[in-house]
């Protein structure tokens, strides 16, 4: 260990206290950039299965919806029946009406993902504080 090393804080010239600090807060600007960065791509991964998870369920559901679609439009032309243009019309209604409402609750469960990143900023305010501390 040099000499600078063995010194006490009283011993040491401001100069070399201000160069201290610089470093320790260039060092926790990169921590906290680092540390924002990694909570940007958490809160990116999310998102982006929260939109697969809904893309997949929207087709799945288009792809049921047709199949139930022709079932429905056929029970009710033949057995009950009401004519083509009736039959197509209540059922098209019909999946029209849940369509939206599945859509609906995905869009709501994508609007909560909050995309700041909390961590970092509380962290950054804490650093800014503990430099404003450390001020002779």
């Amino acid at each position: 260990m040099g000499e600078l090393s063995r010194r006490s804080a009283e011993e040491r010239s401001i100069g070399e206290l201000f160069g201290e600090l610089s470093q320790d807060v260039a060092l926790l600007v990169r921590q906290e950039a680092t540390l924002a960065k990694t909570e940007m791509q958490q809160k990116l991964s999310k998102v982006t299965t929260d939109l697969v998870s809904l893309a997949t369920g929207g087709i799945v559901a288009l792809v049921g919806g047709l199949a139930l679609t022709t079932a429905l439009i056929l029970l009710l032309i033949d057995p009950i029946g009401i004519a083509p243009w009736l039959a197509a019309l209540l059922v098209g209604v019909t999946m029209a009406g849940i369509g939206y409402v599945l859509l609906q609750r995905g869009l709501k469960d994508l609007k909560r993902t909050d995309p700041t990143p909390r961590r970092a900023v509380e962290s950054i305010k804490d650093d800014i504080q503990w430099a404003k501390e450390q001020r002779p």
